[in-house]
């Protein structure tokens, strides 16, 4: 038995080390990242029991995957796929403040993910189903997947989160808010930055905004925002959180470091005010270096940002 399972895309990423244009990069760290095995890390790091499912190509960079996840504690349900390539991430910085972010993912293994892929008697047996709208987004195989399962969750009492994570290259927001309309009201926890919110409901203010959502159906809706926080909406209460002050290095996987803080204290039984806090406090140990998951906080760590700001820790 599991507490969380989710699926999704998995790229192997390369991130150039020198600050400028990515055709003068010449030395790269090769990595991994993906938003849904993000959420899978988060969440074994704090303490869960966390499986993904995903499909990877029969090379080196599926090798890394599978790898780096079980590592990390994963239940990693790989399939090896001989006809497609791994899909590949290249991060690059343009300035010191902005992040150049390039996905080569068509016709990628992990885009023939589909509902044969997926094991109904794991997803029946977890406590939380996650997914993200990135997945249905990559072709119609992943999209009927990502609705077989939420079904399948619903069948069994599984709580259903959906983080929104929109991504533009992959479609337009009109397609993402058709889809997002059709789905929200199939979920129980629905996470989303303001901007993303208003691909459902065209509505202003981040609390107005997170209550037109929950009228779509989710009993809890996070709003991310950004460095003024967060708010989650759940039994009719609007409770909001101050963000963490961090240096900010990499604010990639920052949304999904936020996921899994909040889905790991809502597995322990936490109530709503520490789930916000411990979702804000994964967020901000997120942007603290390089890479979509390699600062994921373990609990031990949460107490750090509490600390005095003196820069030793003895």
């Amino acid at each position: 038995m599991t507490d969380l399972v989710t699926f999704g895309e998995t790229m192997a990423l390369f991130a150039a080390r020198r600050t400028g244009p990515l055709r003068f990069a010449r030395d790269f760290d090769l990595g991994l990242g993906g938003a849904e095995s993000n959420v899978a890390i988060g969440v074994a790091r704090l303490g869960h029991a966390a499986a993904w499912i995903g499909r990877v190509g029969a090379d080196e960079f599926g090798d890394l995957i599978h790898s780096t996840l079980a590592g990390e504690g994963v239940d990693v349900r790989a399939i090896r796929d001989p006809g497609a390539p791994t899909g590949l991430m290249i991060k690059g910085r343009r300035t010191a403040d902005l992040i150049d972010v390039r996905y080569y993912r068509k016709d990628s293994a992990g885009s023939r993910l589909s509902a044969a892929d997926l094991d109904p008697e794991l997803i029946a047996s977890a406590r939380v189903l996650h997914v993200s709208a990135i997945t249905p987004a990559l072709s119609g195989s992943a999209r009927e997947a990502v609705r077989h399962a939420i079904a399948a969750a619903r069948s069994a009492g599984v709580l259903v989160s959906l983080d929104v994570n929109y991504r533009r290259a992959l479609w337009t927001p009109e397609e993402a808010g058709a889809w997002l309309r059709e789905t929200v009201g199939d979920v129980d926890v629905l996470f989303a930055t303001e901007a993303e919110g208003r691909l459902v409901a065209a509505v202003e203010g981040a609390e107005e905004l997170a209550k037109a959502l929950a009228a779509l159906g989710p009993r809890h809706v996070l709003v991310k925002l950004g460095a003024e926080g967060a708010l989650e909406l759940s039994g009719g209460t609007v409770r909001r959180a101050e963000p963490y002050r961090v240096t900010e290095v990499d604010s990639v996987g920052a949304g999904d470091a936020f996921a899994a803080g909040w889905l790991a204290d809502w597995l322990d039984g936490a109530d709503p005010e520490r789930r916000l806090s411990t979702a804000c406090a994964a967020g901000a140990f997120a942007v603290t270096s390089q890479g979509d998951w390699e600062s994921l906080p373990r609990r031990a760590d949460l107490s750090l940002l509490r600390q005095p700001a003196d820069g030793v820790s003895r």
